[in-house]
């Protein structure tokens, strides 16, 4: 090994400034588990999870579908210790006991977290594979973390980058060409269930005012559904759906709707669960045919709904069962834009990681510059002169720097970033460890980049 790369390649592997996830999905866990995770007695927050001196920043990308958590380590951190902590303060929040977190949630880091978070961006990871939805999720993700202040540089550029690669799947292929969602399968399901063509025509009723409860509402006006009513255990109702050409309903009136309603959805997950004893109340004298969707993690209605005669209750699961998946080229060709975008991310990274030693070569040539200028002017004291050797030395320089600089950039993108620091440090003699001015100047950049 060159002298120096041990040293270098000793700070390279030292934990530090690395970014890693803890993920569950509706794959691995069910959707149960997921429920329980926000069930807890405090709800988990990107700066709940940030509370640790272990942690540089948190973000945390929390569906019905999912729960992630990505996190930066602080430098001098152990990953295990990290991953430990996060798992203590998630358990604390969630009431799951440690160890079952621990063997429910992935814990992923480098080319494997990045081509996740890409694919999950891209829709190729959800229940109705090509879902725009999750896009939007993971922005907004993003954005409650940089709000609350736990959001580092790096997880901004990853979720940033994540974004962009979401874009380049719905510009580059036909993958969600469709626009289909969690929410327009359910209510294509509920239709079917029906004998119906489509929603135009049907009573329906939300419950929720939501995130969930929007889309809800926005996919009802798009199918010219015209009765529809909402309710909000948090009294909300009237506001959210008279802002959306919907009624709002209060807790007297809400009997009456459903009674008279073909589809009721539930959109809220944190109100009272309605069970058969309130359904059957509710349809003593109303239509033959019912389809309650429950759409909440955490389930808006008692299994047991399903059971009543002429009701039928449509949950995440048989949403998720009857959605088929998108054309297998399709989606391969989705996964495919994403792998290229997650490797490009990697190698860029791995670039950032040689800066300062750029910065520490750009350095030690100007001040060479500097002292044969200051030379050159005391010999020959000619202002003109002087003007016109400096140029000619400063542009010696930038081509001086030409290859150096590019060769950096390939070594890093082989991962070969030992080599080159370590020759700068035979040659001459450079510490190419990043100062504090450089930090604060890379901190200013991400800063501008998140604004």
């Amino acid at each position: 090994m060159p002298v120096g790369a041990e040293k270098y390649a000793a700070a390279r592997s030292a934990p530090g400034g690395q970014v890693f996830a803890l993920v569950a999905s509706h794959h691995g866990t069910g959707l149960d588990f997921l429920a329980r995770l926000g069930a807890g007695p405090r709800r988990i927050t990107s700066a709940a999870l940030a509370a640790s001196p272990d942690l540089a920043g948190t973000v945390l990308l929390s569906t019905c579908n999912r729960f992630e958590v990505y996190f930066e380590i602080a430098a001098g951190t152990e990953p295990s210790a990290a991953r430990g902590r996060m798992l203590s303060i998630i358990s604390d929040c969630s009431g799951v006991p440690d160890e079952e977190l621990r063997a429910s949630l992935d814990f992923l880091s480098g080319q494997a977290m990045t081509e996740h978070l890409f694919s999950v961006g891209a829709g190729l990871d959800s229940v109705v594979v090509g879902e725009r939805e999750i896009a939007g999720q993971l922005r907004r993700s993003l954005t409650a973390a940089q709000e609350s202040g736990t959001a580092s540089g790096a997880l901004i550029r990853l979720f940033q980058a994540a974004s962009r690669a979401a874009r380049d799947v719905g510009s580059l292929t036909t993958l969600g060409d469709a626009g289909r969602s969690m929410v327009s399968a359910a209510l294509d399901l509920a239709a079917v269930k029906l004998g119906s063509s489509g929603v135009a025509g049907l009573s329906v009723v939300v419950i929720g005012t939501g995130a969930y409860a929007g889309s809800t509402l926005a996919l009802l006006a798009a199918g010219h559904c015209d009765n529809v009513s909402v309710f909000s255990w948090s009294g909300r109702a009237e506001t959210f759906a008279g802002a959306r050409g919907a009624a709002g309903l209060s807790r007297s009136e809400l009997p009456k709707a459903v009674q008279g309603a073909d589809v009721v959805i539930g959109c809220s997950g944190r109100g009272i669960r309605l069970g058969a004893d309130e359904f059957r109340r509710f349809r003593q004298t109303g239509q033959e045919r019912l389809i309650v969707v429950d759409l909440a993690l955490s389930r808006d209605f008692e299994p047991e709904t399903g059971e009543l005669p002429g009701v039928e209750l449509i949950t995440l699961d048989d949403v998720r069962s009857a959605s088929p998946r998108e054309h297998s080229a399709v989606v391969q060709e989705a996964a495919e834009v994403v792998r290229q975008a997650a490797l490009r991310f990697e190698d860029d990274q791995q670039a950032r990681l040689l800066d300062p030693a750029i910065v520490a070569l750009r350095g030690h040539m100007q001040r060479v510059l500097a002292s044969e200028v200051v030379r050159v002017k005391n010999q020959h004291g000619c202002t003109a002169t002087a003007e016109a050797v400096e140029f000619a030395l400063r542009r010696m320089v930038r081509q001086l720097m030409h290859v150096p600089t590019a060769r950096a950039r390939e070594l890093a993108a082989s991962g070969r970033q030992g080599d080159y620091t370590a020759a700068l440090e035979a040659l001459y003699g450079l510490n190419v460890e990043p100062a504090p001015e450089q930090i604060a100047a890379s901190e200013r950049v991400d800063a501008a980049q998140a604004g």
